[in-house]
Protein backbone atom coordinates (compact mmCIF):
# COMPACT_ATOMS: atom_id res chain seq x y z
CA UNK A 1 0.00 0.00 0.00
CA UNK A 2 1.38 3.39 -1.01
CA UNK A 3 1.73 6.33 1.35
CA UNK A 4 -0.89 8.29 -0.56
CA UNK A 5 -3.38 5.43 -0.16
CA UNK A 6 -2.72 5.35 3.58
CA UNK A 7 -3.18 9.12 3.82
CA UNK A 8 -6.47 8.99 1.89
CA UNK A 9 -7.72 6.19 4.14
CA UNK A 10 -6.72 8.21 7.19
CA UNK A 11 -8.55 11.29 5.93
CA UNK A 12 -11.63 9.19 5.18
CA UNK A 13 -11.53 7.75 8.68
CA UNK A 14 -11.30 11.21 10.24
CA UNK A 15 -14.15 12.46 8.07
CA UNK A 16 -16.37 9.57 9.10
CA UNK A 17 -15.60 10.31 12.73
CA UNK A 18 -16.08 14.08 12.49
CA UNK A 19 -19.03 14.44 10.11
CA UNK A 20 -21.52 14.15 12.97
CA UNK A 21 -20.14 17.24 14.74
CA UNK A 22 -22.29 20.34 14.99
CA UNK A 23 -21.57 23.19 12.55
CA UNK A 24 -20.05 25.30 15.33
CA UNK A 25 -17.72 22.50 16.37
CA UNK A 26 -16.70 21.95 12.74
CA UNK A 27 -15.87 25.66 12.40
CA UNK A 28 -13.83 25.53 15.60
CA UNK A 29 -11.94 22.52 14.27
CA UNK A 30 -11.28 24.32 10.97
CA UNK A 31 -9.98 27.36 12.86
CA UNK A 32 -7.64 25.25 14.98
CA UNK A 33 -6.32 23.31 11.99
CA UNK A 34 -5.75 26.57 10.10
CA UNK A 35 -3.90 28.05 13.05
CA UNK A 36 -1.71 24.96 13.37
CA UNK A 37 -0.70 25.30 9.71
CA UNK A 38 0.27 28.96 10.14
CA UNK A 39 2.72 28.43 12.99
CA UNK A 40 6.38 28.52 12.04
CA UNK A 41 7.48 26.39 14.97
CA UNK A 42 10.02 23.78 13.94
CA UNK A 43 8.78 20.32 14.78
CA UNK A 44 11.28 18.20 16.67
CA UNK A 45 11.94 14.76 15.30
CA UNK A 46 11.35 12.44 18.23
CA UNK A 47 11.91 9.19 16.42
CA UNK A 48 14.70 6.88 17.48
CA UNK A 49 16.39 7.47 14.11
CA UNK A 50 16.97 11.09 15.12
CA UNK A 51 19.17 9.86 17.96
CA UNK A 52 21.62 8.08 15.67
CA UNK A 53 25.11 9.49 16.16
CA UNK A 54 24.03 11.89 18.87
CA UNK A 55 26.32 10.46 21.53
CA UNK A 56 29.90 11.50 20.92
CA UNK A 57 32.79 10.40 23.11
CA UNK A 58 36.41 11.44 23.42
CA UNK A 59 37.43 7.82 23.92
CA UNK A 60 37.13 4.72 21.79
CA UNK A 61 34.21 2.34 22.14
CA UNK A 62 36.47 -0.31 23.70
CA UNK A 63 37.73 2.16 26.32
CA UNK A 64 34.19 3.24 27.12
CA UNK A 65 32.98 -0.37 27.48
CA UNK A 66 35.96 -1.15 29.71
CA UNK A 67 35.14 1.82 31.92
CA UNK A 68 31.51 0.75 32.18
CA UNK A 69 32.49 -2.77 33.17
CA UNK A 70 35.00 -1.50 35.73
CA UNK A 71 32.44 0.77 37.39
CA UNK A 72 29.74 -1.88 37.74
CA UNK A 73 28.79 -2.83 41.27
CA UNK A 74 26.98 -6.04 42.00
CA UNK A 75 25.46 -6.66 45.35
CA UNK A 76 23.75 -9.97 45.81
CA UNK A 77 21.78 -10.28 48.94
CA UNK A 78 20.18 -13.53 49.91
CA UNK A 79 16.61 -13.38 51.00
CA UNK A 80 15.47 -15.78 53.68
CA UNK A 81 12.04 -17.14 52.90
Amino acid sequence: MKTTDININLVDSYYTLLKSLSPNNKLELIARLSKSMKTTEVKKDTSWEALFGSWELDQSADEFIGELKKDRNFSRKSIDL
